[in-house]
């Protein structure tokens, strides 16, 4: 197994860039060599006629890596929409086989490999293809992102499920506080249900703009 993991959310918007840069940055800091990889992304802006990802920049700036932009985002489209459904819109047929070529040409080149993925594990990158299988392929233990608030256990649990049943091997569970909302109760006993039922450790829970990702660098490692 390669190493470095594979980042997934519970959902879009539960933080996956936020978590991926913070883990990047502290392997940065603590002297490792590591890459970043943000396979695909929508909702770019264009700019000088080119389309411009700002989580993948955001993994570039935080690995500090000089690795170029089409090699860290291989696919990248301007409507914020799902990636299959964007990529029909604006008429372009995703080709795995380009994201895995970039993904061994930055293996190669690194210590150790982040790749973060696009909402959840179960999106479709092209037809009969998801996520799921890119990590798959990739060989990569994922690190699964998820909300705080009710409803995360469901949609945890799920997550945590669709990678057992494919055999994959999960690094652990970052609970993520999006914004400064401060906890209730659910947010309080969800993580320790998530942890029982599921047997996958959760590494943390991530307050909003918290900056200390040392302590689940130190479990990644």
């Amino acid at each position: 197994m390669k190493k470095g993991i594979f980042i997934t959310g519970t959902d879009t918007g539960v933080g996956k860039t936020y978590v991926a840069a913070g883990i990047a940055e502290q392997l940065r800091q603590d002297g490792v060599d590591v890459g970043v990889m943000k396979p695909a992304e929508t909702g770019c802006a264009a700019r000088a006629g080119k389309l411009v990802p700002r989580d993948a920049k955001r993994l570039i700036k935080a690995a500090g890596v000089t690795d170029s932009l089409e090699l860290v985002n291989p696919v990248r489209m301007r409507k914020p929409l799902a990636l299959l459904v964007a990529a029909a819109m604006e008429g372009l047929r995703i080709d795995p086989r380009d994201i895995q070529n970039a993904f061994q040409t930055l293996a190669s080149r690194h210590e150790y490999m982040i790749v973060e993925g696009a909402g959840g594990i179960m999106v479709p990158i092209a037809p009969g293809y998801s996520f799921l299988d890119l990590a798959q392929e990739m060989g990569l233990p994922v690190l699964i992102v998820a909300r705080p608030s009710l409803g995360t256990i469901n949609h945890t649990l799920l997550t945590v499920k669709a990678l057992k049943d494919r055999g994959l091997a999960i690094a652990g569970i970052v609970i993520n506080y999006a914004d400064d909302r401060r906890p209730g109760l659910a947010e309080k006993t969800s993580p320790a249900v998530i942890e029982e039922i599921s047997g996958v450790k959760v590494l943390g829970t991530m307050r909003h703009a918290s900056r200390s990702f040392s302590s689940i660098v130190a479990f990644l490692s």
